[in-house]
């Protein structure tokens, strides 16, 4: 039974994360194996906000110390500009790296879209994670808003 559930997550993730890597014009590999799921992660949403957060709530927030960004795009796309301190994630890599995405802390997602952070939200709620948001318009409406870019 818990093998199937498990079966069932992993095709799910994978055949989201192929349509969000369509959407994205992104050409990432699948990831080679997904982690089973985590314990219940129950960081408590004190800012109480929705599962979409707009770029002017980021950038409020992207300083505290209980809020952590995580970059789910490719080296290359971090590279060429990224929101200073965020942890460089990629989609295909997140399933592997569960480790590295604190549980006691707000979650927010980003990619140059919004499109596979909402795959990246997605999946960490069904891994157990409770505090998770995306961040809307990814790094298009970042720079749009005329937020700092880190090089």
């Amino acid at each position: 039974m818990i093998l199937s559930k498990i079966n069932r997550q992993i095709l799910l993730f994978l055949s989201t994360l192929m349509l969000a890597l369509v959407g994205c014009g992104n050409q990432a590999p699948a990831p080679e194996a997904v982690a089973p799921p985590i314990a219940e992660v129950t960081a408590p949403d004190t800012l109480n906000l929705s599962l979409n957060v707009d770029v002017n709530t980021v950038q409020d927030l992207r300083n505290r110390d209980d809020v952590v960004l995580i970059d789910v795009r490719e080296d290359w796309e971090y590279d060429d500009g990224h929101i200073p301190g965020a942890i460089l994630i990629p989609l295909g890599e997140v399933p592997n790296r569960l480790n590295e995405i604190p549980g006691d802390k707000t979650v927010i997602a980003v990619c140059r879209s919004g499109n596979r952070s909402g795959q990246a939200t997605n999946f960490l709620q069904q891994q157990g994670f409770k505090n998770v948001h995306n961040m809307q318009g990814g790094m298009i409406a970042w720079s749009q808003a005329g937020f700092e870019i880190e090089k």
